[in-house]
């Protein structure tokens, strides 16, 4: 039986730095990140803003050097410390956050303007091709100006993609757009990324648009990915306090590990611990004092349960209220709770534990429990 070798990685990013000279001083935005993504995969960069992920983007597009480290496409290398291939060799499409359309060039234009090696038949064909993959093909004698913040989205992507590129960068695409709209088009973007089986890296610091179109997220801060991985895992396993508090909403509440029993104890009750728990590996005592991750949907509302806490604050979400409650203790938590419950300021209401683990911090530090289940 013959062993499979696995194919190398399509995008390549090993130990980069990237640094900017500010007048006598040299100062550097990314400090050895390094990330890789398979072909026809799409990764997110997400991070608050000054995290260095834009320039990321603009590193392995061939905007900026790098002073270390290298970038790999498609086997070749194209950056490294005193070479950068230039931007055109790259085969690298780049979609920009102002969209960056020509005011002068119809629809039809705009999408063809990567296209003048082609002959004229060929490049009309392939215009009318990515039109109607992106729903457009009746606006094509349009000009920029005449369409929707939406459509000139599309219009954007439709002509990076044109010149069929290895990868596909976007740069905080969406952020010109209501919030309603960026969720949904994140997701068209992304049926139609796959239907191509086009490579792609998106910048965002928005979580829901990276939740919609990403396969792979790494978060960011201060030039660091600080974790790599899919959605649910930076949920529900992030790996230091920093990507706990950026991703989802969520409180930290103290906790007791027992050690013998393998659970956590906090004032809503009791739960199990996964197996091999990071922070009580070297702790041989039966308790360790810990601080409990509690996201708002870990913490259901119910009438029967004996556990009451006081609604401080309310949040109306539509489907849900979002409450911030207050324990006994005066420890805060948060809860989602169907919007059918409207619940004063003041009143007491009863809840329950809903999750099924715990993801448990060292007090004071930014170790992590890892699961391993």
């Amino acid at each position: 039986m013959t062993s499979r070798i696995a194919a190398p990685a399509h995008l390549r990013v090993e130990s980069i730095h990237v640094a900017y000279p500010t007048g006598p001083v040299v100062h550097e935005i990314v400090h050895g990140l390094s990330f890789s993504l398979d072909r026809g995969d799409i990764a997110c960069l997400l991070g608050p803003s000054g995290c260095g992920k834009t320039t990321v983007l603009r590193a392995i597009a061939g905007f900026e050097p790098v002073t270390a480290g290298r970038i790999e496409l498609g086997g070749r290398e194209i950056s490294r410390k005193g070479h950068t291939a230039p931007p055109e060799t790259r085969q690298v499409g780049v979609v920009f956050q102002d969209y960056a359309l020509f005011p002068h060039l119809t629809v039809a234009g705009n999408v063809g303007f990567g296209l003048r090696r082609l002959d004229a038949s060929a490049r009309r064909a392939r215009v009318a091709e990515l039109l109607d993959l992106v729903g457009l093909g009746a606006q094509a004698e349009k000009y920029p100006h005449e369409l929707s913040g939406g459509q000139q989205q599309r219009i954007a992507l439709a002509r990076a993609l044109a010149p069929r590129p290895d990868l596909l960068l976007l740069d905080e695409p969406f952020s010109n757009l209501d919030v309603d709209l960026r969720e949904r088009l994140a997701l068209e973007v992304r049926d139609i990324l796959k239907e191509l089986g086009t490579t792609a890296v998106l910048v965002t610091h928005d979580q829901h648009e990276a939740f919609a179109i990403a396969d792979q997220i790494g978060v960011m801060h201060e030039g660091l990915i600080m974790q790599w991985d899919n959605a649910y895992n930076l949920y529900h396993r992030p790996a230091d306090r920093f990507v706990a508090d950026f991703i989802g909403q969520g409180v930290f509440t103290p906790g007791t590990v027992d050690l013998q029993n393998q659970r956590v104890r906090i004032e809503l009750g009791s739960l199990p611990l996964w197996r091999g728990v990071d922070v009580c590996a070297t702790d041989e005592r039966d308790a360790r004092v810990v601080d409990v991750l509690l996201r708002a949907d870990d913490v259901i509302h119910d009438d029967a349960s004996p556990m009451r806490a006081e609604v401080v604050r309310k949040a109306f979400r539509g489907a849900e209220f979002l409450y911030t409650l207050k324990l006994p203790s005066g420890q805060t938590l948060l809860a989602l709770v169907p919007s059918h419950h409207d619940h004063a300021i003041g009143e007491k209401i009863g809840i329950r534990l809903g999750a099924d683990h715990v993801v448990t911090f060292p007090v004071n530090t930014a170790a992590y429990a890892n699961p391993n289940p």
